[in-house]
């Protein structure tokens, strides 16, 4: 009898003991709460910028295909290559900090449709993209991810510091290229 009781007690004990795995309660508690571990700086970062960096690509995508104007080629062409490259990363980041990556909720970019509109002189059609529209766009769209970056590169994890920092530069690239003014005393 006592035998059995120990057997059971010792069933239990395992059964209590293996489901305390450390990796089963991070998966668990992203699966079940939604919690993250970043800070908050960093959870931001992640709904900021991982809201805007696919949308962004997209429209780059788009915008490299039906530009007329050079610079509007450049800018676009620019902001493809470089937030197709910060993508990959960020993603991974954001698995590592139990973030859900893609945002949930973030804008989907849609082609503009061309919308054809009555008038008195008849039916034109009408295109919602322009170049100088566009270069405006990706100046705010630059300033907002920019300013993320920046913030990011003083973050008290360090992997999240150290992949802030070494994209600033791209970011301020993309910033003089669509018309920014470069700040003087930035990297005083």
């Amino acid at each position: 009898m006592r035998f059995n009781t120990l057997f059971v007690a010792g069933v239990c004990a395992s059964a209590l003991l293996a489901s305390c795995n450390p990796k089963t309660a991070e998966k668990n508690q992203l699966k079940f709460t939604h919690t993250s571990i970043a800070d908050g700086d960093a959870f931001k970062f992640f709904t900021v910028v991982g809201g805007k960096l696919v949308y962004e690509s997209d429209y780059a995508a788009y915008a490299a295909t039906v530009a007329t104007s050079p610079k509007a080629k450049q800018v676009a062409e620019q902001v493809k290559n470089v937030y197709s490259e910060l993508i990959p990363r960020l993603d991974s980041l954001a698995t590592e900090n139990q973030i859900d990556f893609p945002i949930k909720g973030a804008e989907i970019f849609k082609a503009p449709t061309v919308a054809v509109t009555d008038s008195l002189e008849g039916e034109h059609a009408h295109e919602s993209y322009s170049d100088e529209g566009y270069i405006q766009h990706v100046l705010h769209e630059v300033t907002i991810i920019k300013d993320q970056f920046e913030r990011l590169s003083r973050n008290t994890n360090a992997e999240l510091r150290k992949y802030g920092a070494e994209n600033e530069e791209k970011l301020n690239e993309i910033y003089t290229l669509a018309g920014g003014k470069a700040d003087e005393h930035a990297h005083h």
